[in-house]
């Protein structure tokens, strides 16, 4: 018989027990988003939630999405400060939701990391469950994944799904946006979680400059500034649709403001979007000036300070800036719907920014 010990997961990388301490300390968070229809706790092999909640809807729609928070996490780990890049993967998740008027239910997540520190686990998802009360949805799941050799014992990355349900008859979209149409524009808490690697390209690797650092203009470090939670719109977004008509809303990530939007003007119409009506934050111009980046380049990568758009009818705006500044949201009347005529995409960005 040889004394040779043999090969296990511990030795290879994976630490079983960290995970389940990580389970533990994160159950107090997760029990805090809990909804009435939520069935069961952690530890099952599935999150169940009580789909005869939907009964009083005629034709409910589930709506369902999934994303990360792209290369945010790396400035998350630079930092050392987990607990806020939970409510980025929320607001990517929900808010894309809440686009077509569906009321967020239920979210799972799932991290992945080199190793397993618990309490670092137990922070992101911390982050996670408050960004699901802000949102009003409820946190059923998750997967914490360990990945020895394929990640550095510091690294990690976060995604989530999530689902939502709607009326059919108050799907909102496409359909809904007239000629006349007003575009309501809701400031964004800073650059939320895209455009990361333009970011870190030019402030990080090619100036150089330090997260330690107090810049002009940001009236706080540039780590600080970088980790801003997403702001998540999802109860602003509802709260909308229940004091006047809505008929649309876009969600301003990947691809910038007019990309977005372009995304549920109909076939026949444009949205003007008046760059004087409001001034883009001091990172936006940190970003270009430092990286000599065009406006054009800047503004298909950035949300250059709005985070989401309702599209209202013309004679609503006054209820719906009155509803959005009455929850403590910033919004302003940025542009109309017009025809298309021959513009070549469904949105466009006019004129200069506001000094």
């Amino acid at each position: 018989m040889s004394d040779t010990t043999g090969a296990s997961y511990a030795a290879a990388g994976v630490d079983i027990e960290a995970g389940d301490r990580a389970v533990e300390l994160m159950k107090e968070w997760v029990k805090k988003t809990r909804r009435p229809e939520v069935l069961g706790g952690l530890g099952g092999f599935a999150g169940l939630f009580d789909a005869s909640a939907l009964k009083n809807y005629e034709r409910p729609l589930l709506a369902s999405a999934t994303d990360g928070v792209g290369t945010k996490v790396d400035i998350a780990r630079q930092l050392g400060v987990y607990d806020t890049i939970g409510h980025d993967l929320v607001a990517m998740v929900m808010d894309d939701i809440v686009v077509c008027g569906a009321e967020p239910l239920f979210m799972t997540d799932y991290i992945c990391v080199g190793k397993v520190h618990p309490e670092r686990v137990a922070a992101i998802v911390k982050g996670i469950a408050e960004g699901c009360v802000l949102a009003g949805c409820a946190l059923v799941g998750g997967e914490t994944a360990e990945h020895p050799g394929l990640l550095g014992a510091d690294d990690f990355d976060v995604a989530g799904a999530g689902t939502g349900v709607v009326e059919a008859d108050r799907l909102l979209g496409p359909d809904r946006i007239r000629e006349g149409d007003a575009v309501v524009a809701m400031a964004a808490s800073g650059l939320h979680s895209n455009g990361y690697s333009l970011v870190r390209h030019v402030l990080l690797n090619e100036a150089g400059l330090s997260l330690d650092a107090h810049l002009d203009g940001l009236g706080r470090t540039l780590g600080e500034e970088l980790l801003e939670p997403t702001k998540i719109y999802s109860l602003d977004c509802l709260a909308l649709t229940r004091t006047t008509e809505v008929h649309a809303f876009s969600h301003v990530t990947g691809g910038g403001l007019a990309a977005n939007l372009a995304r549920v003007i109909p076939d026949g119409l444009h949205a003007t979007v008046d760059r004087s009506t409001w001034t883009p934050g001091a990172i936006f111009d940190l970003v270009g000036t430092t990286g000599k980046v065009e406006r054009l380049e800047l503004e298909k990568t950035l949300n250059m300070g709005v985070g989401m758009i309702a599209i209202v009818p013309e004679e609503s705006t006054d209820v719906a800036l009155a509803t959005l500044a009455d929850r403590g949201v910033d919004a302003w009347v940025a542009g109309e719907i017009t025809d298309r005529g021959d513009h070549e995409s469904g949105a466009a960005l006019v004129g200069d920014y506001a000094a």
